[in-house]
């Protein structure tokens, strides 16, 4: 299946993202950089960092790889944020949208990180696993496979729009 875009106008798009010059610069050093400043709150975007490498022709196994650990690596992160420093922030008198966040969180528990891959809502809810000391392993399980899984879709697109 072929998308119809041309070279030239994905070349154009990709030459516009602000994380060009650090993958192309770094290769997959430079992908896991971007995978991990885009899993915090920083305004990266993880999947066209890692359509950029393959379209200066890193590996899709290379891709895959250093995008998942540099994400990962973020979202640990932001666990650690939300366990040691997040409480220490909170106010004593609690905002509506905090009661709504730990409401939630205390009656899904574990099933909120079904949603930690989704772009804008992923990262803090990441950080509110920690918040909420959601065992660390399940949090590795369910964050960051759902991440890979992310990944591995995201490469499987790319082909199919540049093939």
């Amino acid at each position: 299946m072929h998308l119809g875009l041309s070279f030239d106008t994905i070349r154009e798009l990709i030459n516009s993202l602000p994380m060009n010059e650090l993958i192309l610069e770094y290769g997959s050093l430079g992908l896991f950089a971007v995978s991990f400043l885009a899993a915090t709150i920083i305004p990266f975007s993880s999947e066209g960092a890692l359509s950029l490498g393959l379209f200066y022709g890193l590996s899709e196994e290379s891709v895959l790889l250093y995008a998942s650990l540099g994400n990962v690596t973020g979202i640990i992160f932001n666990y650690a944020i939300g366990a040691l420093v997040a409480k220490s922030l909170v106010r004593r008198k609690k905002s509506k949208i905090q009661i709504k966040v730990e409401t939630w969180i205390e009656k899904w528990g574990i099933w909120t990180l079904l949603l930690s891959w989704l772009p804008i809502i992923g990262d803090p809810i990441t950080i509110a696993a920690g918040y909420f000391r959601i065992r660390f392993v399940l949090f590795l399980i369910f964050a960051g496979g759902l991440r890979v899984l992310r990944y591995t879709a995201v490469i499987y697109v790319f082909n199919l729009i540049t093939m």
